[in-house]
């Protein structure tokens, strides 16, 4: 492995015991794992995936549950008997921009579980670590979903003397009235604040517009035969180009079903650089090939598709404004287009996040 011969033991106990951990106790694996990020291949997403897959239960960051440090949450189990299933409560080391210091202020002082805003706001939480739980969905267990929430910590309505603490009557919603945000609204901004989300994948709502350009989801292809020509979309989650590959891209992409391998040689990457390197969903036509239980796809061309991540939060939202956390790589803007919208997409597109490039 590269290692010196005297790590090389403890190199091959580690893989065994991390191994042993992923097949027998997913959740356990699983939260290890997102508390040692940043790390490997994957995404914080990609993991929790995966520990869903293999029937882990995975709970929302909430502002009365979740600590620093993802955890697991043991359910009660009669005396005698043995280690029951886990769910794992993802913690606010997820959330992106909030401070240690202030989620230990609010830890430190959840005596019992907060039911308004306002609570925190007396712990002397700023309002910018309050609109971070906000953007995180963290509020549920008070009901509130991150709108009113947002809404809520904008109006800084501070009750005082023996109101202190209590919800205001805006966070009651008595005066307001707030359209629904949709779930793909949702999974956009669950994404912009912690980089996944628990509500659904992205790709499943372009679902509809794939099936209808006969492009097959990632499971499909273990249906397929050998050398059959298809077509497959996905986020792309990982891009490796070893040097001992004859310039040969590997590339791994996931949809809501799955994950998928590419395989993209040399004269390839080089007529669909752009394409290979700047998509965040990627579709690509091949052929299958399938040895044993391995599949890849050969890949033949590639198309960016990422402007279809635009169409998950209505164009004329001026909320989406808020989804902007990412500079553009674009440097000017062609004529005739909008340039705060084209801003405004291009940034919405890198809400998900890139991939892990290796060589």
């Amino acid at each position: 492995y590269g290692f010196p011969e005297s790590h090389a033991a403890s190199f091959a106990l580690l893989v065994y015991v991390s191994s042993w951990l992923k097949c027998y106790y997913p959740d356990v694996f699983a939260c290890a794992l997102l508390n040692s990020m940043p790390m490997g291949f994957y995404q914080p997403a990609q993991i929790v995936i995966d520990a869903r897959k293999h029937d882990v239960e995975v709970r929302p960051v909430d502002i009365n549950y979740s600590n620093w440090d993802n955890q697991l949450e043991m359910p009660p189990s009669p005396q005698g008997e043995g280690r029951g299933e886990a769910a794992l409560r993802l913690g606010f080391r997820q959330v992106k921009g909030i401070r240690a210091e202030d989620i230990n202020l609010l830890v430190s002082a959840r005596e019992k579980k907060y039911v308004s805003i306002q609570q925190l706001r007396a712990l002397g939480l700023s309002d910018a670590a309050l609109e971070k739980l906000a953007d995180a969905d963290a509020f549920r267990s008070i009901h509130l979903d991150r709108r009113h929430a947002l809404w809520e910590v904008s109006t800084k309505d501070k009750p005082v003397a023996m109101f202190t603490g209590q919800p205001s009557a805006d966070e009651k919603l008595e005066n307001i009235s707030l359209p629904e945000m949709s779930i793909a609204e949702h999974v956009v901004q669950d994404y912009a604040a912690t980089s996944l989300s628990l509500k659904a994948h992205p790709v499943s709502f372009v679902r509809e517009k794939l099936q209808q350009l006969h492009i097959l989801s990632t499971n499909e292809l273990a249906a397929a035969k050998d050398g059959q020509p298809v077509k497959v979309a996905g986020l792309v989650l990982v891009r490796q180009r070893p040097g001992t590959a004859g310039g040969i891209c590997f590339m791994t992409i996931e949809d809501e079903t799955g994950v998928a391998n590419l395989v993209i040689f040399q004269n390839l990457f080089d007529e669909f650089r752009k394409e290979i390197l700047q998509s965040r969903l990627i579709m690509v036509e091949g052929h299958l090939q399938v040895q044993g239980e391995v599949i890849h796809v050969i890949v033949k061309r590639c198309y960016d598709f990422s402007k279809l991540l635009r169409k998950l939060t209505p164009s004329n939202n001026k909320t989406s404004q808020v989804l902007t956390l990412a500079r553009p790589d674009e440097k000017s803007i062609p004529p005739g287009l909008n340039k705060r919208s084209q801003v405004r997409e291009n940034a919405q597109e890198k809400l998900f996040p890139d991939a892990r490039n290796f060589r």
